[in-house]
């Protein structure tokens, strides 16, 4: 499975805005967006930020989300096929299928400080889907899977301690968490208003149907 290895905050710092790839760190002063010297585009001309293109504005679009979800860019790819394939917006379908990826929604559920300890969690297998053991972090869920954690102890330990490092975390409308088992139920679709990173989806569907 291919995964990015470099430096996450890299990757907020070419996009000038946190993509909260660090989860609760990226809110703290430590985030190299909160430091005026250090907010600036990577590499040793980072400083030049020039006017872009129509096509860099449409590529910055299309790397800010495929960032902030952690896919890489077949992955993306085909993502924004299926996305086609289905009838209504394209743009806000893309934005759909990808709140919809177990990673995310783990996070979303405050089971994982961040998306990328979400795969690492669902990759050891503590993570269960309707009672079955799901360790691929793109697997699309469905209105009525229900998300626990695995039946041992370290799991359910390891879940309930995250839950109680924010014990005022809100969950979204989509989703429906019981915490004290825990154990969660995707009871609907996530709508647009859902996705927490300001994007222009549209450039995106421009971007990739060039």
């Amino acid at each position: 499975m291919g995964r990015y290895l470099g430096s996450s905050c890299e990757q907020c710092r070419r996009e000038g805005m946190k993509l909260m790839l660090k989860g609760v760190r990226c809110e703290t002063a430590k985030c190299p967006i909160e430091k005026k010297q250090r907010n600036l585009a990577p590499g040793m001309h980072g400083w030049r930020r020039g006017r872009s293109s129509e096509y860099g504005i449409r590529l910055r679009e299309k790397q800010k989300v495929k960032r902030y979800y952690g896919v890489l860019e077949r992955q993306f790819m085909r993502y924004f096929h299926e996305a086609e394939r289905i009838k209504g917006n394209t743009g806000e379908n893309l934005l759909q299928l990808l709140e919809r990826r177990l990673d995310n929604v783990v996070y979303k559920l405050n089971f994982a400080p961040s998306r990328k300890a979400a795969r690492q969690l669902i990759a050891h297998g503590h993570i269960y889907v309707n009672g079955r053991k799901v360790d691929v972090s793109d697997f699309t869920t469905n209105i009525g899977d229900v998300i626990t954690a695995k039946g041992s102890e370290k799991s359910v330990k390891r879940i309930k301690q995250q839950l109680e490092t924010n014990p005022n975390f809100t969950v979204q409308a989509w989703l429906q968490l019981v915490r004290e088992k825990p154990e969660a139920t995707v009871v609907a679709m996530p709508a647009r208003a859902d996705v927490q990173i300001p994007v222009e989806e549209q450039l995106v569907v421009e971007f990739c149907s060039r």
